[in-house]
């Protein structure tokens, strides 16, 4: 289930997605699978070899890739989720979401 964004921000995700953009999309998230992670990045991407070539520059395997018909993406957790972030650019989700190195 997921937390913290907002219907524009999930709207935006989409666009960028669905028009072949590779779109990060930062929110808070419970899954009892994983209780040590409190949010995950979704990397998304409508065009699946695009997508897993960026994947493949921070070790992203492609059989990681949720093969969703309208919105393939990775997902990102804990020290892999911060380190793509940074080297993204993307410092304001990390500082939004309370994200820390363990």
């Amino acid at each position: 289930m997921a937390f913290g964004l907002s219907k524009r921000e999930l709207a935006e995700w989409k666009a960028a997605v669905s028009n072949g953009e590779v779109a990060l999309l930062t929110h808070f998230w419970y899954d009892p699978r994983f209780p040590q992670f409190h949010s995950v990045t979704k990397a998304g991407c409508r065009n699946k070899e695009k997508l897993a070539r960026w994947g493949e520059q921070y070790g992203l395997k492609r059989e990681w890739m949720h093969d969703r018909e309208e919105f393939p993406h990775f997902d990102l957790l804990g020290d892999d989720q911060i380190r793509i972030l940074e080297a993204e650019g993307l410092a304001a989700h990390i500082h939004r979401f309370r994200l820390t190195k363990k």
